[in-house]
Formats: structure tokens, C-alpha cells, sequence
């Protein structure tokens, strides 16, 4: 069964370009349907029937799984069991009759624009070293373009341009984006390339490419990037921010300055329009308050 497996996460990675995140968790997904179709005597893909799945699935709620991380593990098995079904390895399709769980979509947490003014300006505060300068444009590039941290810390230099004013970066399965960036994030940004990221790469071995560098001149990683923004946050007041946080405020912020639904969508690289029409609901009167732990906006 494993040798399928292996063969489905091959294909989403190299022709799907699905990103290392998304492939990891459908390995972790099936890797859990395996362990349960084997201790039920399963031992061949063919041999899985509708009972079988809708024992899986029933499994999930009685672990207290979320639905919607029911919908998600479901949605990545019925995508595998099509991969099989279009191979001709099995000759029916198991999931075919079994419905994800309803999900209910709530608005997303945002900051308000007073918030994330105070956090932009906190890494040049008592920083005099080019890890402030780094944090700084790091921190302006993410608000100004609404790009996922994966898509952040991807960065190359040669992604920059000065001249229009863009970055470009790829996102879930290696769609090209040309994002705009703000006066703040460009000046933030020529500081650190001119004076911070010289000193950083001194330590580094091969990184010439990358954009953002950690302090052993390595590139950054998500998890660096996490760990940076959540001391930012912390002394911010905003103990419960997270990057994707700062992604929807930054969906947010873009739609009340009278941005086009559908400019958004292509900027944030949602598949559908219907993932970017959930930022409507967030209001400003509702804005600060959606961060526990989040401290009052500046008058």
C-alpha cells in the first residue's frame, strides 16, 4: 500500500508542485488510513470499500476531530483514491459516496490598522543590529503584499525590483505572483539589502540567493520567521497574532481602501473567489477586538 502512497505524494510534488507543507500533510493523512485499513486486515488499495471509509471517517468524529479537519483529511484521500481510480489500480472509487462534513466558514481574525502600525514600528526600537533592519523589511514586505510566510522566506534577491515597484513569488503549486509593494516595505528594504543583510551573510555558506537571512547568514526558515514575530507580538500586546493574522488584516486593510474583490483574490492567490469574499465581513468596528490578548488601538 505504501508503494502507492509513495507514487500519489511523487506526483502532487513534481507535477502538481504542490509546496513541501501541502505534500507532508496528505502523507500524514494517509499514512494515518493506512495504519487503520491494516489493523482491520486490508492489506491492497483494491480491496477498500465504502464501509471501510465511512468506518475511517466515523473514527475521526468519535477522536474529536474538527469537521473541518475532517473535510480536509477526506478531501486529500478522495484525491489519492482518484489518482488510483485513473491509474486503473483500483477498480472502483470507495470515497465516491461519501460527503465531507458540513463547515461552517467564520470570519477571519484581523488587527486593526493602528495595530499594525505599532508593530511595524517595533523592530527598529532599541535594535541597533541588522537583524531590526532585517525584521523591519520582513515585516512590511508581509503587510504589504498579504504573502503567506512559506512564500516570505522563499524569497531571492533577484525577486525584488526597485524599478516597478513588485516582488514576485511563487505560490501553492508554483503559481507566479507579481505583488506591489508599499513606499514603506521599498525603503525598509533597500536599508536592510544596502546595510543589514552585508553583515548577515558574512556567516553564510551558499545563501547568496536568499533574500532573508537568519543570524548564521543561513536562510530564514517559517519556523525563524514565527518565533521573530511572535516576540514583536508579545511586546506588541498582541500575544495571540499570527503570520496568517497579518495576512487577513493585510485582506482587510485592502478592501475598506476601496480594493477590487477580484485584485485581491489574484494578490492573495486564492483558487476561488469565494475564499477572498469572507474578508467582507470584517468590519472596523469588528477589526480590533477579533485578537484576544490584543491591546486597544492608538487614538
Amino acid at each position: 500500500m505504501n508503494q502507492y502512497v509513495a507514487q500519489f505524494l511523487a506526483y502532487l510534488a513534481d507535477e502538481r508542485k504542490m509546496s513541501a507543507n501541502t505534500t507532508a500533510a496528505y502523507r500524514t493523512d494517509l499514512e494515518q488510513l493506512c495504519s487503520f485499513l491494516q489493523e482491520r486486515g486490508i492489506e491492497q488499495w483494491n480491496d477498500v470499500n465504502t464501509e471501510a471509509m465511512l468506518a475511517f471517517v466515523i473514527t475521526l468524529k468519535e477522536k474529536k476531530y474538527a469537521n473541518s479537519t475532517v473535510a480536509r483529511r477526506l478531501a486529500a484521500i478522495k484525491s489519492f483514491f482518484s489518482f488510483l481510480r485513473k491509474r486503473n489500480v483500483i477498480h472502483h472509487d470507495p470515497t465516491e459516496q461519501l460527503d465531507a462534513p458540513r463547515v461552517d466558514r467564520f470570519p477571519p481574525k484581523a488587527i486593526s490598522q493602528n495595530q499594525v502600525d505599532e508593530l511595524l514600528e517595533l523592530p527598529l526600537q532599541n535594535n541597533s543590529g541588522p537583524e531590526g533592519l532585517r525584521d523591519k523589511a520582513m515585516l512590511e514586505v508581509l503587510y504589504a503584499t498579504g504573502m503567506r510566510v512559506s512564500e516570505l522566506v522563499a524569497l531571492n534577491i533577484d525577486d525584488i525590483s526597485f524599478t516597478s515597484k513588485t516582488v514576485r513569488c511563487l505560490g501553492r503549486q508554483g503559481r507566479e505572483r507579481i505583488l506591489p509593494l508599499s513606499e514603506a516595505a521599498l525603503t525598509a528594504l533597500e536599508e536592510y539589502l544596502d546595510i543589514a543583510r552585508p553583515k548577515l551573510a558574512n556567516h553564510a555558506h551558499g545563501n547568496d540567493e536568499a533574500l532573508f537571512l537568519n543570524h548564521r547568514g543561513k536562510r530564514l526558515t517559517r519556523q525563524g520567521f514565527w518565533l521573530i514575530l511572535k516576540e514583536y507580538a508579545d511586546r506588541a500586546g498582541l500575544h495571540d497574532l499570527t503570520p496568517h493574522i497579518l495576512r487577513h488584516s493585510f485582506a482587510a486593510h485592502q478592501l475598506r481602501n476601496g480594493v477590487d474583490l477580484r485584485e485581491l483574490q489574484e494578490r492573495l492567490g486564492h483558487a476561488s473567489i469565494a475564499t477572498t469574499q469572507i474578508y467582507t465581513h470584517l468590519t472596523e468596528e469588528e477589526t480590533p477586538s477579533n485578537v484576544a490578548g490584543s491591546s486597544q488601538p492608538h487614538r
